[in-house]
């Protein structure tokens, strides 16, 4: 009697012990993605909309215009970029047309802060006058201010090619304004 007691407590504890191993089981399960806040992404096309001021030694002219272009992020932290800019320049004496193709190069200093220079040649327009092939060169800092929209402050030195005076500028242009990234 005391053997057949002994074998039921035996197959009873193996019945209890293997039930506790089965609710112990390891099923694989795929991890739970952590969430990271999407940050300004400067890659793309965007385009935008600037106006500020020129100068040159003898008068001082408004500038309204649009730009539009597209950026790659070659290497962390470098942007290379192509942009072209139209503008109208004005005030009571002179009124003209600017246009430019840009390269920018530039460096991601932050998520939200790009500085770049840029470079650019195209074309200035005016009532009466012949097309004058004109060139810029100058830099910016540019600022994310939601996940599409930036703003930019922009500073660049303008000539002529045909500048008799062989001045590398002769007029200066500062501009601020503001770009949607698609």
């Amino acid at each position: 009697m005391f053997v057949r007691s002994f074998s039921l407590g035996v197959a009873a504890a193996a019945l209890l012990v293997g039930g506790a191993q089965a609710a112990d089981l390891l099923i694989p399960t795929t991890p739970q993605p952590i969430y990271e806040a999407a940050g300004f992404s400067w890659n793309g096309l965007y385009a935008g909309v600037q106006g500020g001021a020129q100068f040159d030694e003898l008068l001082t002219v408004g500038v309204i215009g649009a730009h539009a272009g597209v950026n790659f992020i070659v290497a962390d932290p470098i942007l290379l970029g192509l942009e072209g800019t139209a503008e109208y320049v004005w005030n009571n004496d002179v009124s003209a047309g600017e246009f430019f193709v840009n390269a920018r190069v530039g460096a991601v200093v932050t998520d939200a802060v790009l500085v770049y220079g840029l470079a650019g040649a195209g074309v200035k327009t005016a009532e009466g006058a012949d097309n004058v092939g004109i060139y810029q060169l100058g830099g910016g800092v540019e600022l994310a201010v939601t996940e599409a929209v930036s703003v930019r402050a922009q500073l660049v030195g303008l000539n002529d090619f045909d500048d008799t005076n062989k001045q590398l500028f002769e007029a200066a242009k500062a501009t601020v304004g503001v770009s949607y990234h698609f």
